[in-house]
């Protein structure tokens, strides 16, 4: 255990002393280790699979890397296509349908709204998991992303957490003019909602940056409440990086605009897909998916596009090094205050790297071309706009299919971590299957608190869905999920279910046929292999599975859902990168709230 947390501390030095500019806080003397384990829960805001280090990527990502090596490193570790659903599962330990996320509330139909399970907010049915730590004589703090409902009695404040600050929207500018993500009238931008303890708040006008600020903050809460330090905490750090509008400060894009994405999206999977075989984490005879032939390919592309492209990769790999840092940050202070030790570590991505477009919901695109400057040069800062595109999420992707919003493996296969060698993790790499409903019963188990089952303050709840992993964590049990235990999932019309090695899944044209596509992702990680027709007894197999999972969770099957158009369905990525890439940068203007101008 001290050899771990030796290394670990090493790597959490430097990464410290990179992140700030000041020296690190004087160490004082270590507190007396809790006797229940702290937990500290991160979760990455649409990360994709190969970013990281550990994971295979080119991003200067050591604290992550080090936790890795020092725990638990999944493989096969499954989320939601969507942020919300995922974090409505992460927070209840259930299935999104029964939390209140059947789907997305930006894409809510009126065939959908009213419908139980389909309240697109965490609802009265579950126990989210910081109230049942805290009522397990927990502390219990936040700091970043919600999206599990905007009004004060849904905000983390009434949901368990002591103190919080919590950007309570899917997304918004990183800086801050608390610009919103998109606009149903050009003339008048969303702002973004932010809550602290409940209440509506502006956040700094100057000095604000996401992953910065709420890292701060998270520290800020953890020092405020820790008292003679015997009370332990749960921490949710829950960055809105890498989400788009991809932003970062300008020393840190200089560190990866310096010419390399410029090689393009083939040479660097080809380099990330090379590095993932020598770390072990794929076959050595694994091939990457490419892209869906619907997408340009890098040679299709002209030098403006290119360049563009190129800068729209470094401020999204700008963006995963800043949040690496914070990370450090964070558990730089823990080991000052002498809590590390005693400290699990959990960190996901929401879901797969996100390779559709905002562009097309309400009267974005208006917007964003009136108010906001796309210029390849401009691009990052504040006052610009910019997602990365299908080119490179499935970059992010290596070597799976496709990205956030399918159910392919690119869209819900997501790193996960799992670091405590005090708590008896095993660092290994785990290709076994896991979800992140299983976070909540693996974190209450470690804290020795119980959920409520059935009921709780007088009402009817439902109990959780996901299974500890802490047997097998600490290499008690081989797996978690049997040949005969099946997982399923359903957003937005698209679906898929996995049962031991077989997988089917389900895609709309043109993405797929429409039909059901089977898949033995144990021998072909990469769908790449339809078996459906081969293996028709399978294939039933599953699909009688698939509807005890509809019954089961409330799932409604809507024909032509996954059909709805926009974001994911709309593919003129390239159309908006061939406009963008050859604008001339804007004269300087300041932007004040929600994208107005002060100039």
């Amino acid at each position: 255990m001290i050899r771990h947390l030796m290394r670990l501390g090493a790597v959490l030095s430097a990464a410290a002393l990179a992140a700030c500019t000041s020296a690190p806080p004087t160490p004082t003397a270590a507190a007396t280790p809790a006797r229940k384990p702290n937990f500290l829960l991160i979760v990455a805001d649409d990360l994709g699979y190969s970013d990281l280090g550990a994971y295979g990527g080119e991003i200067a990502t050591p604290t992550l890397d080090r936790l890795a090596q020092g725990g638990a490193q999944f493989t096969s570790f499954y989320a939601s296509p969507f942020c919300s659903p995922t974090r409505a599962m992460l927070m209840s330990g259930t299935d999104n349908h029964l939390a209140g996320f059947g789907d997305m509330a930006e894409l809510m139909l009126d065939v959908q709204r009213g419908k139980p399970g389909y309240e697109v907010v965490l609802n009265d049915r579950v126990v989210p998991m910081p109230q049942v730590l805290r009522e397990a004589g927990y502390r219990t703090v936040m700091a970043g992303k919600w999206h599990l409902g905007n009004t004060e009695p849904l905000s983390p404040a009434a949901r368990g957490f002591d103190r919080s600050y919590a950007m309570t929207m899917g997304g918004a500018s990183h800086f801050g003019d608390q610009t919103g993500i998109f606009a149903m009238d050009p003339n008048k931008p969303i702002k973004a909602m932010y809550r602290e303890d409940g209440k509506a708040i502006d956040i700094p006008r100057k000095g604000f940056y996401s992953s910065d600020f709420f890292s701060n903050r998270l520290i800020q809460y953890l020092q405020e409440t820790r008292g003679d330090g015997s009370k332990p905490f749960f921490a949710y750090l829950a960055f809105t990086a890498p989400h788009w509008p991809l932003h970062a400060p300008d020393e840190d894009i200089a560190k990866y605009d310096d010419g390399r994405y410029e090689a393009g999206y083939d040479a660097i999977r080809e380099k990330r897909l090379a590095r993932m075989k020598q770390l072990g984490m794929i076959p050595a005879d694994t091939a990457a998916y490419t892209g869906h032939p619907v997408w340009k390919r890098w040679r299709d592309l002209t030098p403006a596009e290119r360049r563009s492209e190129a800068r729209r990769m470094a401020v999204y790999a700008a963006m995963v090094d800043n949040m690496d840092r914070n990370i450090g940050r964070v558990l730089k202070h823990l080991e000052t205050t002498g809590e590390l030790d005693n400290t699990v570590v959990v960190f996901m991505s929401d879901n797969g790297a996100d390779g559709n477009s905002i562009f097309d919901y309400g009267r974005t695109r208006e917007w964003i071309r009136k108010d906001m400057d796309n210029s390849t040069a401009h691009a990052g800062r504040e006052g610009s706009y910019i997602e990365y595109g299908p080119g490179w999420a499935q970059v992010g992707s290596t070597p799976l299919k496709l990205y956030k919003s399918f159910m392919y493996e690119g869209g819900i296969t997501v790193p996960a971590i799992v670091w405590g060698p005090k708590a008896g993790i095993a660092p290994k790499k785990r290709t076994e299957v896991a979800h992140v409903m299983d976070i909540a019963p693996t974190i209450y188990e470690l804290a020795g608190a119980k959920h409520p089952g059935t009921q709780w303050q007088g009402r009817s709840v439902l109990p959780i869905k996901g299974r500890s992993l802490v047997s097998f964590l600490q290499g008690r049990q081989p797996s978690v999920y049997g040949p005969n235990d099946a997982i399923g999932w359903e957003l937005g019309g698209r679906k898929a279910l996995r049962k031991g090695d077989w997988k089917i899944v389900q895609a709309n044209a043109p993405w797929s046929s429409g039909g059901w596509e089977l898949y033995n992702v144990a021998q072909d990680r990469t769908e790449s292999r339809n078996l459906a027709a081969q293996q028709p007894q399978k294939l039933a197999e599953l699909l009688e599975d698939w509807k005890r999972y509809v019954a089961e969770n409330g799932v409604l099957e809507i024909p032509g859902l996954a059909d709805r158009p926009g974001y994911s369905n709309a593919a003129k990525y390239y159309e908006d990168l061939a406009h963008e890439a050859v604008l001339p940068p804007r004269p300087r203007v300041l932007f004040g709230r929600a994208g107005q101008s002060l100039s």
